[in-house]
């Protein structure tokens, strides 16, 4: 059974019997009741009815957050005030929408990677990289040439590295998203900005990621070449990076 106290707390003095109705009936009998409704669904319900009479207070926050502890998901929540919408009018779903978003806010991913988006976390390179990255392939590699999204968080950047080859090679790197850095061994540090392009050719010791404070992304297109092999070298030093 749900132990509740809010009613007894609030009226206990000043109305006994309806802050017992509150605590022991409503929300200890019936809302425990989950062999006819789950606790999901009494407050996908709550939620709709609250809305409906335009009660966007205290009191429905406490029943959002409620809704999410019991398992009503961001998308679920934001699908449910959509669709009462058209039946208890724009404006209180507009007000519910405000409110539900302070009470989802952790539940909200901040998506990068541009226009092409984010895609997964980039663990199979991990070790050549100081910071997390993320890849989208955008192409299949083996009908044509490799091009995906790299992303970056802030201060992530990958290892030294060359790209060899006996003949053509290197890469080119387009930035779609945030701020970055390229540098080239013994050169200046380039900034990158959407719109940026970088060719590498091969053979030249380099590195890229993004600025310590902006998130970054760049499509990497590899360059067709013979005998085409990547040589992964030392970190790029953290000392090295905060004089950028």
């Amino acid at each position: 059974m749900v132990k509740q106290t809010a009613g007894r707390d609030s009226l206990g003095e000043f109305a006994p019997e309806f802050a017992q109705l509150n605590d022991d009936v409503l929300f200890g009998e019936v809302w425990s009741r989950e062999d006819i409704l789950s606790l999901k669904m009494r407050s996908m319900i709550t939620v709709t009815a609250l809305v409906s009479k335009g009660m966007i207070d205290s009191s429905f926050r406490f029943h959002l957050q409620s809704a999410k502890n019991n398992g009503v998901t961001r998308k679920e929540i934001a699908g449910l005030l959509t669709h009462t919408a058209f039946y208890a009018g724009w404006p209180n779903a507009w007000a519910a929408f405000h409110m539900a978003k302070e009470v989802y806010a952790d539940d909200i991913k901040e998506e990068h990677g541009g226009i092409f988006g984010q895609g997964e976390e980039n663990t199979a390179y991990a070790p050549y990289f100081s910071g997390t990255s993320y890849i989208k392939p955008l192409t299949d590699p083996q009908k044509t040439i490799l091009i995906a999204n790299v992303t970056f968080e802030p201060s992530c950047r990958n290892n030294w590295h060359i790209h060899h080859a006996a003949k053509g090679g290197g890469q080119i790197l387009l930035c779609v998203d945030g701020e970055g850095w390229y540098q080239e061994a013994g050169e200046k540090a380039i900034s990158l900005t959407p719109g940026t392009v970088i060719t590498i050719p091969a053979k030249v010791k380099h590195w890229h990621g993004a600025k310590k404070d902006s998130w970054f992304s760049h499509l990497a297109i590899e360059v067709p070449g013979a005998d085409v092999e990547n040589e992964w070298l030392e970190p790029v030093s953290d000392e090295d990076y905060a004089q950028l």
